[in-house]
């Protein structure tokens, strides 16, 4: 067989397993991973930015269920991406980062760049190495790619010397791809569970990531129909329950958890966005994707691990739907919940509608509800303005909401922005950012100009951190600092300098127009709207 270098190897590997897409920014130490997409016919997305990169093939991977690859190059390619890799890993997103390396023949010379990244990737990811033969290259890196997408799944790291990368080797090294198996379901553990559900009266379902990760939402959906229990999502379990089923919930979400004598988490942990799992007095059954993932931090009902579409289904199956006078009692339950929400959503209309000047964060979604499609793809990066979409928004179908998760970093969206747009060509892309937010990755605007990927940003203007102003100004006696940003700066010419368009909002009535150009644009778009610096996101609202 012909001899090819060991990076153009490596991306047919990756390609035979499925990769469409390489992320990066453009450095000499990987250069054959280049040469590599042109020989296997991988589509190349250059970004301004190695954090909106590996941003970019983690939005990949949340949108497709799929691992998804970022190549970085050496030294500060490779650290400049590392708080994605760290959000990836948070999330359970199955990301591989192929890194440059300074050659071994000099190593400890001091070559450029020369850094051990596996030594401080290790702490991020699942698996971190450095492939050191030409001979090996292919297979530790589809080796990488497969325990990504493994359940727990995270990022995994592979860097290889740059004289090794350009090293040839045999074609036969390429290794045959075979994915990963399914997780067993721990069939004992269903069977714990099914024993609580049969009795509960009051239960709640708390659906997350997994469920999506795991193709699992019409057995949640069984699930849910089947046993007659109140569901609330989270995280990219958004939309795997539509939220205009009869048992989807979010304003009622604290009565409900009051109120449940069984709290079911499916998919997600039991982190701070849950209260680390403290529902009151109800009984708690932790449903996940793998063994490693059930809470041990608190006591269960019941942990059960396993994929999650069969560890559902087999729930179902055992549980069975409640008659008589216990089908009696869930009913109301949902009746008693449903009439919370409804009532939480007609509160809401005054803001929602709100002609204030300046403008209130939730008239800007309010607004925005009556243009997005069932199928829009709606992303969040940022804190305050970000949490009035958590809240407002509603998810229709399953993978289109996309937001920092527990990690918490922002940046995530232009790199989130390309990604929804690649795996989406004709939904409509809305990115919510906060002012703050927006200064870490808005020159990536440029990357979505010079691919043709169209989106809308919208930018909730506030001039300040607000997240942290207000509570330092409770702390502090009302003294504030490094907290105010200008409310003056003019994103959205920043947007049009790099070759995409927007304009500036400043009054509530001209927003449904400015949207309506926004999404009719067919460039990147980004409105600019002032909001009121004097209205803080209700920190008691938490969202799950």
């Amino acid at each position: 067989m012909a001899e090819l270098s060991s990076g153009v190897l490596a991306m047919r590997a990756l390609a035979a397993a499925g990769v469409e897409h390489l992320f990066t920014l453009s450095g000499g130490h990987i250069f054959p991973l280049y040469d590599g997409c042109r020989d296997a016919g991988v589509r190349i997305i250059d970004t301004r930015h190695e954090q909106t990169a590996t941003f970019a093939a983690e939005g990949m991977a949340k949108l497709t269920r799929r691992t998804q690859v970022a190549a970085l190059t050496a030294g500060p390619g490779i650290t400049n991406g590392a708080s994605a890799v760290a959000g990836a890993k948070f999330n359970g997103s199955p990301v591989l980062v192929l890194g440059g390396r300074a050659p071994q023949a000099t190593w400890g010379a001091g070559s450029l760049q020369e850094m051990d990244h596996v030594a401080f990737m290790q702490a991020l990811t699942k698996h971190a190495m450095t492939s050191t033969s030409a001979a090996a290259v292919a297979t530790d890196v589809l080796e990488a790619f497969r325990i990504a997408g493994t359940p727990q799944r995270g990022p995994a790291f592979v860097d290889i010397p740059m004289d090794v990368i350009f090293l040839p080797a045999d074609e036969a090294t390429v290794p045959t791809w075979s994915p990963p198996e399914q997780q067993p379901v721990d069939s004992d553990a269903v069977a714990q569970a099914a024993e609580v559900l049969r009795g509960a009266r009051k239960p709640v379902i708390i659906a997350g990531t997994d469920v999506w990760f795991d193709g699992a939402w019409q057995e949640l959906r069984e699930l849910v129909e089947t046993l007659r229990i109140p569901a609330i999502v989270n995280g990219m379990g958004r939309g795997c329950l539509p939220a205009d089923h009869e048992l989807s919930f979010s304003r009622a979400r604290g009565a409900a958890l009051k109120g449940a004598d069984v709290v079911m988490v499916i998919g997600t942990p039991l982190d701070f966005r849950l209260g680390f799992g403290h529902f009151g007095d109800a009984q708690v059954i932790h449903v996940v994707a793998h063994p490693d993932l059930v809470a041990r931090h608190r006591p269960l009902a019941a942990g059960v691990s396993g994929n999650l579409a069969n560890a559902l289904g087999e729930l179902t199956s055992q549980t069975q739907g409640p008659s008589g006078d216990l089908r009696a009692e869930r009913d109301s339950w949902a009746d008693t919940l449903r009439g919370l929400e409804d009532a939480e959503r007609s509160q809401e209309r005054d803001l929602l509608e709100s002609d204030a000047d300046p403008i209130h964060p939730a008239r800007i979604y309010g607004e925005l509800s009556k243009v997005l499609a069932r199928d829009a793809v709606v992303i969040g990066d940022g804190g305050d303005f970000v949490s009035y979409a958590g809240k407002y928004v509603d998810t229709y179908e399953p993978g289109r909401w996309m937001d920092p998760g527990p990690y918490g970093c922002l940046g995530t969206g232009q790199g989130y922005a390309v990604a929804a747009r690649l795996a989406h060509p004709d939904a409509q892309i809305a990115l919510m950012l906060g002012d703050g937010a927006a200064g870490f990755s808005l020159m990536d605007v440029d990357t979505l100009v010079r691919h043709n990927l169209p989106v809308v940003m919208i930018v909730g203007n506030n001039g300040m951190w607000a997240l942290e102003k207000y509570p330092m100004q409770q702390m502090y006696n009302g003294w504030d600092v490094a907290a105010d940003l200008r409310q003056d700066t003019g994103y959205d010419a920043i947007v049009r300098a790099l070759g995409g368009a927007g304009e500036t909002v400043t009054t509530a009535g001209d927003l449904s127009a400015a949207l309506a150009r926004g999404f009719d644009s067919g460039v990147p778009y980004l409105i600019n709207v002032h909001t009121d610096p004097k209205v803080a996101y209700p920190r008691k609202a938490a969202l799950v």
